[in-house]
C-alpha cells in the first residue's frame, strides 16, 4: 500500500495529474467517480495567490467528494511560495504539491516549474522551507532533468526526500523534450530502486493504455501512475485500467449514451462553477476525446467547439445521440 504521509492511497494508485484548464472541480469529480485514487488541482501561481488574483484563487475550490485531493502551486520566489503555502493550507486540502516540472516558456522563464531544474539547490531549499511551513504532507512533481546532459533525478529525489518531501511524481522526459518523443521510465525506476528511498515514487508520461500502466507497475516497479493526457475527455480511463489490473481483460468502452451524459454533466458542472461563458469555453478541449472514433463527426465537433451558448452545445449533444444511435464503440 502506498502512503502519502499518513494518507493511505491504495495499492498502485492512479493519480489525476494537475493540468492547466483541465483538472478543475467538474473534471476531477468525473475522474474520481471513474476510479481516480488521488486528484490534483490545476497548478496555481504563488504570485497570483498572494496578489489575490481571481484566476488563481478560484482554483483553490475543493470539495469533500474529491478527497484525497492535492493543491499544486508553482513559483521560484521563497517569500511568495511560503505565503502561498499559508493560503493553501487554509483551504484544507489533503496534500500540497510543488510543480517543479511545467515546461511552458512563460513559467520556465521566471525560474519556476521545470526552470528550477537548473538550480537544484534552490529546488531543495524551497521544498524544505515549504515542508516546515505546513502540517500537510508536501509532495513534488518534476521531470528527469533540464536536458539529457543534466539528468540527476536519483540524487534530486533523494535530496527532496531528505528535507521532508512525502512523495515524488516524475515525468519521464526532460524539459528540453517538452512533450515530444517517448517518455523514458528507466530513470524513474532507478529512483525507486535506490535503497535509500522510502517515499512513494509515481511515474508520469505516456501511460495511455491499461497495458502501459501494468508495465509501469510490474516491469518498472513504481508505486503508482499519474495520468494526464489519456484522461482528457475520457475519465473512463481510470476504470479501464483498474478493470485490466483485476482481470487482465479490456473493459468495454463507454456507450454513446454514457458519453453524452458525461459530456452534459461536465458542461453543466462547469457552468455552475465558473459561469456560462467560461464554462462553455473551457470544456471545449474535452469534446474530441468524448466522441473519438465516430465517423463523419466533424460537423458536430465544430458546432461543439464554436458555439458560445450552452443551449446550443446541449442541443448538439442531443443531435449526436439521435444521429449516431446505432454506432458501437470498439
Amino acid at each position: 500500500m502506498a502512503k502519502i504521509g499518513d494518507i493511505d492511497v491504495g495499492e498502485f494508485p492512479l493519480l489525476l495529474a494537475p493540468m492547466e484548464d483541465v483538472s478543475d472541480p467538474p473534471f476531477r469529480a468525473l475522474c474520481k467517480e471513474q476510479g481516480a485514487d488521488v486528484v490534483y488541482t490545476e497548478f496555481i501561481s504563488s504570485e497570483g495567490l498572494i496578489r489575490d488574483a481571481a484566476k488563481s484563487v478560484i482554483k483553490l475550490d475543493i470539495y469533500e467528494k474529491e478527497r484525497p485531493v492535492g493543491i499544486q502551486i508553482f513559483g521560484a520566489n521563497m517569500d511568495s511560495m511560503l505565503q502561498s503555502v499559508d493560503i493553501v493550507t487554509a483551504s484544507k486540502p489533503d496534500i500540497i504539491d510543488i510543480n517543479f516540472g511545467c515546461p511552458v516558456k512563460k513559467v520556465v522563464s521566471k525560474g519556476a516549474g521545470a526552470g528550477i531544474l537548473k538550480d537544484i539547490d534552490l529546488m531543495v531549499k524551497l521544498t524544505k522551507a515549504m515542508v516546515e511551513r505546513t502540517h500537510l504532507p508536501v509532495t513534488v512533481k518534476t521531470r528527469l532533468g533540464w536536458d539529457h546532459d543534466s539528468i540527476k533525478i536519483v540524487e534530486v529525489a533523494e535530496r527532496l526526500q531528505d528535507v521532508g518531501c512525502k512523495a515524488i511524481s516524475i515525468h519521464g522526459r526532460t524539459r528540453a523534450q517538452m512533450y515530444k518523443g517517448n517518455a523514458d521510465w528507466r530513470p524513474i525506476a532507478e529512483v525507486k530502486n535506490n535503497p535509500r528511498m522510502h517515499i512513494p515514487v509515481f511515474g508520469n508520461g505516456d501511460v495511455n493504455t491499461p497495458e502501459r500502466a501494468v508495465e509501469m507497475r510490474d516491469q518498472y516497479g513504481l508505486d503508482g501512475a499519474m495520468i494526464g493526457r489519456a484522461s482528457i475527455g475520457y475519465p473512463w480511463f481510470f476504470r479501464e485500467v483498474k478493470h485490466y489490473f483485476e482481470t487482465g481483460e479490456h473493459l468495454a468502452p463507454p456507450t454513446l449514451q454514457e458519453r453524452v451524459e458525461a459530456a452534459k454533466r461536465h458542461l453543466q458542472m462547469s457552468i455552475d462553477w465558473k459561469g456560462e461563458k467560461l464554462g462553455v469555453f473551457e470544456t471545449r478541449r474535452h469534446y474530441t476525446n468524448y466522441f473519438k472514433g465516430i465517423p463523419h463527426f466533424k460537423e458536430y465537433r465544430t458546432k461543439m467547439v464554436t458555439s458560445d451558448h450552452s443551449a446550443d452545445v446541449f442541443a448538439t449533444f442531443d443531435e449526436v445521440l439521435e444521429r449516431f444511435a446505432d454506432f458501437q464503440f470498439v
